[in-house]
């Protein structure tokens, strides 16, 4: 089971084919594992809110498993949990599809949709993936603050929002400020090596979470 996309003009096909490599490891995960969702993952989340968190790509065992950003796996823990620390969900996440969760003023997108082998997009993908979240970014009319989870997220949030890298330059915690008006907040990726290794803290994902809050005006 996967949700529907509250933006579904913006959603990839289910057999998009813009990156072969992509493509043919979709293809090879489909044969391994046919119960899983193994296709672009859709966006998840209330399209009116005012946070949108700007993830890197579906990890394999858990939204290329169960069709929902960061649901199934090691870095979703951190991130549903933070997210209901600061009233941005209702029901409880249960680490699956049909659990009932719902986002409450923020919503989730990827920079690149379909799982990459290593967690590792080619620049070529994730510059194709960039003609989804374009339009996705463009149907937000409310969205003040963009949480970049990671360098890559960061990277494409940047652009698509209509920033310059050189003069928006990724580090935890740092704001930029978009020529739209919007923000946007860099965090390190909520991901189980990150944590693992303490580059990650659940205090530290915290701190950005409550400076977006802050500058979301929720």
């Amino acid at each position: 089971m996967t949700l529907q996309s509250p933006i579904p003009h913006s959603e990839a096909p289910h057999d998009c084919p813009l990156c072969p490599r992509l493509a043919a490891f979709r293809k090879q995960n489909r044969a391994e594992h046919p119960g899983w969702w193994n296709a672009p993952v859709p966006v998840f989340g209330d399209q009116l809110g005012r946070i949108a968190i700007v993830g890197l790509a579906p990890g394999k065992t858990g939204a290329n498993r169960t069709g929902r950003p960061f649901t199934g796996d090691y870095a979703g823990d951190l991130l549903f949990a933070t997210l209901a620390k600061f009233g941005l969900t209702q029901g409880v996440y249960e680490a699956r599809p049909d659990d009932g969760l719902m986002l409450r003023n923020v919503i989730i997108l990827n920079a690149v949709k379909c799982l990459p082998p290593q967690n590792k997009p080619l620049p070529e993908e994730i510059h194709n993936c960039r003609a989804f979240l374009k339009p996705a970014v463009a149907a937000l009319p409310h969205a003040q603050v963009f949480v970049a989870l990671g360098q890559i997220a960061h990277q494409s949030a940047v652009k698509v929002l209509g920033g310059k890298l050189p003069k928006a330059r990724f580090a935890h915690l740092a704001e930029h400020r978009m020529p739209s008006g919007q923000m946007v907040i860099d965090s390190y990726h909520c991901s189980r090596y990150n944590q693992n290794t303490g580059r990650l803290t659940a205090g530290m994902f915290e701190a950005v979470f409550e400076r977006a809050v802050e500058l979301a005006t929720l």
